[in-house]
């Protein structure tokens, strides 16, 4: 009777394993055969996407990816998306994965896998000059008087509803507008990315705007690919950490976070 049992029990399992195996992804596989990895990002976020005055998408997060497109032995293929349907996107097989200084939140986690964290990051403050005397961190901006912005959908706009909730909230469709907006004295503070706001103030705010630069979050950025498709997790974590060990990434955060050469492509 045991014997029996343990023989419907191993059936049972094999036919789960083939189940669960059938249904897998092989993303490797599909880009392999398609000679092609097709990245999905919104080319707005300065300095891991942006666009140049060729009309072409540049940044950390491109250089990276033509990196791996390198290592696969394929084309590499940008897929220029709206941030507020990039999941849904990438879903929906419209690209292999997001490639697009996305932060790793427990939401996203549920929808979407992850690899290994790339850059740690966190929200910053970008603040009208004429407030410089008494906003001196996010908690000074916990008062009605003030309106604030992010981007809408992001996790600036998360952690200012969640943080300074008692301030007055805006959201804007770009990170661009919200500068905008705060340079012509619509909004009292723009809250935003470290590594964005940091360039925004060099380009657009210099002797208007002051930035407080202490970030008060911690966030992880990572890109997302399609839940069920271990192999290409794998293979992921692992160029990550072959880079990291062999200087490309060294190479490549220098170029765009620690010179500014770049900055001439745009301007």
């Amino acid at each position: 009777m045991k014997k029996i049992a343990l023989l419907a029990a191993l059936a049972l399992a094999l036919v789960t394993f083939s189940v669960g195996t059938a249904c897998a992804s092989d993303t490797l596989a599909e880009i392999q055969k398609r000679g092609s990895l097709r990245v999905g990002m919104e080319p707005g976020y300065m300095p891991f996407e942006l666009t140049n005055q060729k009309g072409e998408i540049i940044g950390f997060d491109v250089d990276v990816a033509r990196r791996m497109a390198k290592a696969m032995k394929v084309e590499l293929e940008l897929v220029s998306t709206a941030w507020d349907g990039i999941i849904p996107a990438l879903l929906t097989n419209k690209f292999d994965i997001i490639m697009s200084g996305m932060t790793l939140t427990q939401e996203r986690n549920l929808t979407v896998n992850f690899a290994e964290p790339y850059i740690l990051i966190g929200q910053s403050i970008l603040l009208r000059k004429e407030l410089a005397g008494e906003v001196h961190s996010y908690k000074d901006l916990k008062d009605p008087k003030y309106t604030i912005a992010s981007k809408l959908g992001t996790t600036g706009e998360q952690a200012t509803k969640r943080m300074i909730g008692e301030a007055k909230y805006i959201s804007y469709e770009t990170e661009q507008e919200g500068v905008m907006e705060l340079v012509n004295g619509k909004i009292d503070a723009f809250i935003y990315d470290l590594p964005f706001n940091a360039i925004a103030i060099s380009q657009k705010g210099a002797g208007k705007l002051v930035h407080l630069d202490e970030p008060f979050t911690k966030e992880p950025l990572a890109w997302a690919i399609r839940k069920g498709d271990p192999d290409f997790l794998n293979w992921l974590n692992n160029f990550m950490q072959q880079i990291k060990y062999d200087g490309v990434y060294d190479k490549i955060y220098t170029k765009w976070f620690k010179d500014d050469a770049w900055l001439k492509e745009i301007q």
